[in-house]
């Protein structure tokens, strides 16, 4: 039987439907009033050189016959750097600065009791940001808008960009149904998407989203598309777009250096690493949460696509199937060959399931690991939609209980309220993949994406290192496993520009690879100044990481956190922007960072715009470095193209025309009835 179709099924179950209610709404924070009226919801995204910059600006009206403080809530979206936000109200501009968040916290309160116009960002965990809005005046109309920043990685050639609406799954029912919302806009909801690509586009699509305007030159990397909503906030807008065949393994490296100053770097390796299928028999552990979060049809969905994929394994194959809740249960004894009649026996047992009770993802983890067989290749599937509430729930206790075992693990999240960080200690120790699922995905596009993970052999112990320039403060410079189709991005700093060699050492199978080619870092290069924004995110999640691990107290990740907020102007855990007018900043005695930072980066943005697509490939033969005048002769630094899905080269069949004629269907065939049942 043919291996690539042995997961695929059980995948597309994992995007299931998530509760309706839409966040990144304004309510108001006293009880029984009315929500604001949301006059028009726009938003601005411009994708280039591997990360994405998103602008939001909402117009809403207070409909009370009071003054009244308002509640905006927005999901954060993955490695998202708030980094400005603005309220216009009448004729006053208020600009957010970063100060500490008890500093932030009693600015607003002394001017929110005081009767002024005010307005504060927080970042509350790994669930939404927060913006609070003093003192709205009756039938007042007040704009907000904001822009956070983001690393957008390639996955196989194909780049998925999620504007987050639809909030997580682990809320309240009764609160919601209490506390009402308005989530649709009495005006019209825009979503403009600019892409520029240094390589060719072969299609761009929307699964949600009417196009009203599109203007592209796909051949030449660029398409301007602008999407009008008509279901109101509570969905997600997701926008994919695929790279050109046949495109070399390549190194780029994206730089932000002031002459005279510490230089900033984005470093992206795409392997054009040739990694085999799989196709001796494998084991393949189920990890499923059946809590009460999987409400409705969800664990039904689930159950169903577990039994479609364990039909298309192969008689060598082995499955072995664990739910938890408040416990764990291996609800197949143990590993269970593909035979028909095990599969028969299996479709009977799954029958039963129903969602109740906590999220204990431990137990289910722990249980999955107790019987690993070394001599087979193993593959743990984990999927949750909520956030660990029953058991162990210290992230230090997974990553170690993770570190134990060679296995490579594939992590599925579902929802906007899902536990990033608990998840990236997982797989961050077991050297594992996660990604995010939305109900608004290209279910079939997710599925095809994570096959070619699971079925293919992976890279090992990569470690990369740069020589000829001192580089420092750089992360992910070693990780336990690359898959297929997967970017290693890098984020550092170096010292002064100059000649650099970058190598890349793994393991396939057992066998050392070496890669290796030559660059320059320029001693000054403008045109990224967002770079160092980004860099102090990742810095920030790497600390987190190392928190989760029990490698640093949270202390020490505490003051990191504040010190790297406050200098590169990022909400963080221990930082907010306080939202003040010019006057009012001036009267605090707090400098004006941000105001000059944004300044810097919109420039920036504007010259990028402008000029044609640059392209940040250092190791191209005969191409000129992107550092300077000399050319480089050297052979590239990977001899095959990068993967693609299908095949190398993209296959003996086109995956948009298959996300085309399925997406709508899958994605409409699995969302659920708005009842559910108890628990988390």
């Amino acid at each position: 039987m043919n291996t690539c179709k042995r997961i695929g099924a059980a995948l597309s179950a994992f995007v299931v439907g998530l509760n309706a209610f839409g966040a990144g709404t304004l309510v108001p924070a006293q009880s029984g009033l009315k929500p604001a009226e949301i006059v028009s919801h726009d938003v601005l995204v411009t994708i280039n050189n591997g990360y994405a910059q998103t602008e939001v600006t909402q117009q809403f009206r207070n409909l009370n016959n009071s003054t009244v403080e308002a509640t905006y809530s927005f999901p954060v979206p993955q490695s998202a750097s708030l980094a400005e936000c603005h309220v216009q109200v009448g004729e006053k501009q208020l600009e957010g600065e970063v100060v500490a968040k008890e500093k932030a916290q009693e600015i607003y309160k002394q001017e929110k009791d005081a009767g002024n116009q005010a307005a504060k960002a927080d970042k509350n965990g790994y669930q939404d940001f927060r913006f609070d809005i003093a003192n709205l005046k009756p039938q007042e109309t007040a704009t907000i808008s904001f822009t956070y920043y983001q690393q957008l990685p390639i996955d196989t050639g194909v780049c998925r960009y999620v504007y987050p609406l639809e909030e997580g799954n682990t809320a309240d029912t009764a609160a919601l149904s209490f506390w009402t919302r308005n989530s649709r806009p009495s005006g019209k909801t825009n979503i403009r998407v600019r892409l520029r690509s240094a390589y060719p586009v072969t299609a761009v699509r929307a699964p949600y989203g009417t196009p009203v305007s599109q203007t592209e030159e796909l051949a030449a990397g660029t398409a301007d598309v602008s999407y009008e909503l008509s279901d109101g906030l509570d969905r997600d807008f997701v926008f994919y777009y695929s790279l050109a065949d046949n495109l070399p393994g390549r190194l780029e490296v994206v730089p932000y250096k002031e002459a005279g100053k510490e230089g900033t770097f984005m470093m992206v390796l795409t392997p054009g690493v040739d990694l085999k299928p799989i196709t001796r028999g494998a084991d393949y552990i189920f990890v499923l949460d059946y809590s009460g979060s999987m409400w409705g049809s969800k664990i039904a969905t689930l159950a169903k696509g577990v039994v479609q994929s364990i039909e298309k394994m192969s008689p060598q194959d082995r499955y072995r199937i664990i739910f938890f809740n408040n416990h764990a249960k291996d609800i197949t004894g143990g590993y269970q060959a593909a035979t028909p009649e095990n599969i028969q026996r299996t479709v009977q047992q799954l029958q039963g399931i129903t969602s109740s009770g906590g999220t204990n993802i431990y137990a289910g983890l722990k249980m999955a690991l107790s019987q690993l067989d070394a001599d087979r290749v193993s593959s743990l599937i984990l999927v949750t939609d909520g956030v660990a509430n029953v058991g162990e729930v210290s992230p230090a206790a997974f990553a170690k209980l993770m570190a134990r075992q060679d296995i490579r693990v594939f992590g599925f999240l579902m929802g906007n309220s899902s536990n990033w960080p608990l998840m990236r200690a997982i797989c961050n120790a077991s050297g594992g993949f996660y990604d995010a699922v939305s109900n608004d995905d290209d279910i079939v596009g997710k599925l095809l994406l994570a096959k070619s993970k699971i079925l293919h052999e992976a890279m090992h112990d990569v470690k990369v290192t740069i020589k000829g320039v001192k580089t420092y403060d750089v992360t992910k410079e070693c990780v336990p496993k690359l898959y297929r189709g997967q970017q290693l991005v890098m984020f550092g700093h170096y010292d002064k520009g100059g000649p650099a060699t970058v190598t890349m050492e793994t393991k396939i199978s057992g066998e050392t690879k070496t890669y290796s080619c030559q660059m320059t870092f320029p001693e000054k290069d403008d045109d990224n100044p967002e770079l160092e924004r980004l860099w102090a995110l990742a810095q920030i999640e790497m600390h987190e990481d190392m928190v989760n691990q029990g490698k640093e107290s949270s202390k020490e990740q505490t003051d990191v956190v504040r010190n790297l907020g406050l200098q590169y102007q990022i909400v963080t855990d221990e930082t907010s922007l306080i939202i003040l007018d010019a006057d009012t900043h001036q009267h605090y005695s707090i400098e004006r960072r941000n105001q000059a930072r944004v300044q810097q980066e919109r420039a920036a943005q504007s010259r990028r715009l402008s000029a044609p697509v640059k392209s940040y490939r250092v190791d191209a033969p005969s191409q000129q470095n992107q550092g300077g005048d000399n050319r480089t002769s050297q052979p590239p630094m990977f001899q095959h193209h990068a993967p693609r899905l299908g095949g190398g080269g993209g296959g003996a069949f086109d995956p948009w025309m298959v996300l085309m004629m399925l997406g709508f269907i899958a994605i409409a065939s699995i969302r659920p009835s708005q009842n559910r049942s108890t628990g988390e």
